[in-house]
């Protein structure tokens, strides 16, 4: 089974329809998008849309969870000065975590997809956390595999326990990448007959990225009343 994560879009319809092409090159059994569709860019009633249209099964990131909130932010603000109703209230709808249970070595196991973390949507998972954090983190969620986004910087930990491992995987972001790589990010995650969470290599994740015209994203920023800042991070990637 492979399941194609994706997640913070922020708003920016070039990398969303790049993954796209990319996505149905990998053709992955599942997808789900594990939030923050909108912040930073001109568009995110079209990258709602869009996702919507596709019917991908979607969580709610902390941006997502803030639309149609008063905010000095100005990312906040203009995103509420331009999002439809109907986008707003499907956002606001959406679950904080996804959780699904599959079988691995002929037992039930949890996945959980998360934002930021199952205690708190904008928490930083980030690769340099301890092992012991992560690993109440994933006890406290029940979960043998965690999935999650908001750092925008992608990475795999296998953390041991006393039966086995437990693994932790942030998909980095679709489109606004902080690790000084511009293309876009996303993961794909395959359980299957090999699946072994005793081993720490057990479970397999691929980071995908592709190309995009973040040149395009970036003008599109410049001509609107944000700040070009925000062009600047994505021609950085960071």
């Amino acid at each position: 089974m492979k399941i194609a994560l994706f997640s913070d879009i922020h708003a920016n319809l070039p990398a969303l329809e790049s993954f796209f092409r990319s996505v149905d090159q990998s053709k992955p059994d599942f997808i789900y998008c594990l939030g923050d569709l909108v912040g930073y860019n001109v568009w995110p009633n079209e990258v709602v849309n869009e996702i919507r249209k596709r019917m991908i099964s979607t969580l709610s990131g902390n941006h997502d969870a803030a639309v149609g909130i008063d905010t000095e932010k100005i990312s906040g603000s203009f995103t509420n000065q331009i999002i439809n109703d109907d986008v707003r209230d499907y956002l606001l709808s959406l679950p904080n975590h996804i959780r699904l249970e599959c079988t691995i070595q002929h037992k039930k196991r949890n996945v959980l997809f998360v934002h930021g973390s199952n205690r708190r949507n904008n928490e930083y998972i980030t690769e340099d956390l301890e092992d012991s954090y992560l690993l109440a983190l994933t006890n406290e969620a029940r979960a043998d595999i965690m999935c999650c986004g908001h750092t925008h910087k992608p990475f795999h930990r296998a953390i041991k326990t006393e039966l086995g491992y437990k693994h932790v995987v942030n998909i980095g972001s679709l489109g606004k990448p902080k690790d000084g790589d511009v293309r876009g990010c996303y993961a794909v995650l395959e359980l299957n007959t090999s699946s072994n969470l005793s081993s720490e290599n057990g479970v397999s994740v691929n980071f995908i990225r592709f190309d995009y015209d973040y040149e395009s994203a970036a003008r599109a920023i410049e001509e609107s009343i944000l700040p070009n800042s925000f062009a600047n991070a994505l021609r950085n990637a960071e």
